[in-house]
């Protein structure tokens, strides 16, 4: 299970990885960009159907470790249909704020429509933005999150830049994102799911095989837990760590602006 930062786009290469296939820079962020407005409309049960439900369990225990407080403003990236931040929502309170950004209109409006049935309106934005190049000042925000979207940014490294200079002082970064699994006994078990099972079930319940074969590509091409780490600490946070959930199938990640 080879996983590292070589193929990430860096200001010197032309092309970069989209799962398997190398594609030219400039070609990646549509390609991403096709695959969620594919799977936006079933996103959530294909979520359950590929963990049996237990993505439900790791973003609760994500927020429930975040250290958010009532009155912080949080920036929660790649916020697709809102799982994150309706659970941010509950802890920053009537005097905080979460502003969902996502580079998919497609899973913006599934988000939006999801959360307003909900009736969750105050305290929540919904900006679409590329987490590459964020739209806001410096020093904006005491949390920035991202889950399960860190993997499909091109640039990685500008994009964790850009997260630390919109972090407050003293602010911190917190990535929940599929790594690498650490038992070696799991890993043919985990390697057959994801690539025989996961596209089946994509073709039977969302007519879309592919996307969940470039998902399951682009678990496999993320750094793994001690590279992502690194990856952070570069871009200039402090206090960078990790922690495994499910054997490292997920990781989550923090780091803190100082």
């Amino acid at each position: 299970m080879n996983q590292d930062p070589k193929n990430e786009a860096t200001p010197d290469s032309d092309t970069t990885h989209f799962g398997f296939r190398d594609v030219p820079v400039a070609e990646k962020q549509k390609l991403v960009g096709q695959v969620f407005s594919s799977v936006a409309a079933k996103y959530d049960l294909m979520n359950d159907l590929m963990s049996l439900g237990v993505h439900r369990i790791w973003k609760r225990y994500f927020v429930g470790t975040s250290g958010v407080k009532r009155g912080d403003r949080i920036l929660d990236l790649a916020g697709g249909t809102g799982d994150i931040a309706m659970l941010l929502h509950e802890r920053v309170g009537d005097t905080g704020e979460v502003i969902i950004g996502d580079i998919n209109a497609s899973m913006l409006s599934v988000g939006r429509d999801r959360l307003n049935d909900k009736g969750l309106v105050r305290g929540l934005q919904y900006v679409q933005l590329n987490a590459e190049s964020l739209p806001f000042p410096d020093n904006s925000f005491d949390i920035v999150t991202i889950a399960f979207g860190l993997r499909n940014v091109t640039d990685k490294a500008k994009a964790l830049r850009d997260m630390h200079r919109v972090l407050k002082v003293g602010g911190r970064v917190l990535v929940l994102e599929f790594s690498e699994v650490k038992p070696e006994w799991f890993r043919p078990i985990y390697d057959f799911h994801s690539f025989k099972v996961l596209p089946k079930l994509g073709k039977l319940f969302a007519n879309d095989a592919d996307s969940y074969q470039y998902l399951a590509e682009s678990i496999r091409k993320h750094p793994n837990q001690e590279n992502l780490q690194a990856m952070m600490a570069e871009a200039g946070f402090a206090r960078c760590s990790h922690r495994n959930l499910s054997g490292g199938i997920v990781a989550i990640h923090s780091g803190y602006r100082i």
